[in-house]
């Protein structure tokens, strides 16, 4: 409940920002993580906050004993996770599951009972066990460590690395009953970056996160990836999280708050390249000329489910055109800067 002091982890992040922001205007007080000169930085960016935000130094999440850094603490929010291409697949994998079992242990061992862990669809697979189905938690996606590392896909690798890390999460879960656990496993999320999200003076391609799928398509040349087109304001990912701090014990809500999250509302390629072209017309020549899916795609959410644990309606979801408009606006914009300052821009490569 507000007031109430917050341990997370990948606060620094995209959607951590959002997080963030959003517990702190609550009333929550947070207690963030983050490693060397980036937790400096981290403490400057929210300093009109006063002593309702604070950073402690973490250098490694999966091995690091912090027990002062838990210590009175009501609630974890997990977001952390190593992200594809910077370390070995093996490191990768370990990395994920070793530090949410680490948090989670040294935060229960200093008497907090609320964890709140970010997961992915990626966990859960692009489509529910059953066809013609709604996802379920008992949904898993099929591949296997092995069949990750052999394909020698960063998102394979990344993908399985979330389903290693949740399913060690629930497999403690189900040992520690007196710890109220909910998993949230967004599909891709976009949207404008948090107010007190640090710009970089020069152009860094990493300061887009999965926005980067969003400015690829305002290359004449951009391509989407092959991962449909199923979406989530950022925004609402956070609002997710907050609202899973609140939520009803797994008892209240018929078992395990495992939930799946994607926005109700659909638009294929074609259709969002159309509005763009509409709405902002500077950018129509821009725009990807490569030849767009015209599918819609939907994923199949148990919206009672979401509304049961959550409080989460459909009519609470930023509209595809909120999310996809401001996305853009703000894209342009952070481009501009970089240029006005005599940067290049380049494509950036998915």
């Amino acid at each position: 409940m507000p007031s109430d002091l917050v341990f997370v982890t990948g606060a620094s992040g995209f959607l951590g920002a959002h997080v963030v922001q959003q517990l702190l205007e609550r009333g929550y007080r947070v207690r963030a993580t983050a490693r060397g000169a980036k937790a400096d930085a981290l403490q400057a960016s929210y300093a009109s906050y006063g002593s309702q935000f604070h950073v402690v130094k973490i250098a490694d999440l999966a091995s690091d004993q912090f027990p002062d850094a838990v210590k009175g603490v009501d609630a974890v929010l997990h977001l952390a996770t190593p992200m594809p291409g910077k370390i070995s697949f093996e490191d990768q994998l370990k990395i994920a599951v070793d530090a949410t079992l680490n948090v989670l242990v040294q935060a229960e061992k200093a008497g907090v009972k609320r964890f709140v862990v970010t997961s992915s669809i990626a966990s859960v697979g692009m489509l529910p066990a059953t066809p013609g189905a709604s996802y379920t938690d008992k949904d898993w996606m099929p591949v296997t460590k092995e069949m990750a590392i052999g394909s020698k896909s960063p998102l394979a690798v990344y993908a399985v690395s979330k389903k290693l890390a949740e399913q060690a999460l629930w497999a403690w879960a189900d040992k520690h009953p007196h710890v109220d656990v909910t998993t949230l496993n967004p599909t891709f999320f976009f949207g404008p970056l948090a107010k007190n999200f640090p710009i970089p003076p020069v152009p860094t391609m990493s300061t887009f996160s999965t926005n980067y799928i969003v400015y690829n398509l305002l290359f004449p040349n951009g391509v989407f990836p092959p991962v449909g087109t199923t979406y989530i304001d950022v925004r609402d990912v956070a609002k997710a999280h907050v609202r899973a701090l609140e939520s009803p014990p797994a008892k209240d809500v018929g078992g395990r708050k495992r939930v799946i999250l994607s926005s109700p509302h659909g638009w294929s390629l074609a259709q969002l390249l159309a509005f763009l072209a509409e709405k902002r017309p500077a950018l129509k020549d821009r725009l990807t000329k490569v030849p767009t899916p015209t599918k819609v795609d939907l994923l199949p959410l148990d919206w009672d489910r979401v509304e049961k644990v959550l409080g989460l309606r459909k009519s609470d979801f930023y509209t595809k055109e909120e999310t996809f408009l401001q996305t853009v606006d703000e894209l342009v914009q952070i481009e501009d800067g970089w240029r006005k300052a005599g940067h290049s821009i380049k494509k950036p490569k998915l």
